[in-house]
């Protein structure tokens, strides 16, 4: 028969929590009632928005500035859509240099479509990147 804890005579080592044991919570005291409930209170949504933390954005907003800016992502950046957004950037200020200005007028188009769609409520733009939806 072997020991569970061959070095320690039978204690179990410093962090490990047995059947009956707390898990180790470190050198710090848990914190009192008190101090958990203002912690969770110092976190509850805004009263004022209607989706809590979020302030919808606005869906005419959003479409006006892809139909007139979309060739530099900043509907994507508006809608919170950074990646995205960096892509058509790029795409809009690097490249052209290297394809005589036709991935310009390439992430135009594609800027001016997103405008349209975003007006148009399609499915693809009706929420931002935080999964809140746009208002009207």
């Amino acid at each position: 028969m072997t020991q569970p804890y061959p070095d320690t005579n039978d204690a179990p080592p410093k962090g490990f929590a047995g059947p009956s044991e707390p898990p180790y919570q470190g050198d710090l005291p848990a914190p009192s009632y008190q101090q958990q409930q203002q912690q969770m209170s110092q976190h509850q949504p805004i009263p004022n928005f209607p989706y809590g933390y979020r302030q919808p954005k606005s869906r005419l907003v959003a479409g006006l500035l892809g139909i007139f800016l979309g060739c530099f992502g900043i509907h994507r950046f508006y809608l919170g859509f950074i990646g995205v957004a960096v892509i058509q950037l790029v795409l809009a200020l690097v490249l052209p240099f290297f394809t005589f200005g036709l991935s310009l007028v390439a992430v135009g188009v594609w800027g001016f479509v997103e405008g349209i769609m975003i007006i148009a409520a399609a499915t693809s733009f009706r929420l931002d990147a935080h999964g809140v939806p746009l208002r009207d």
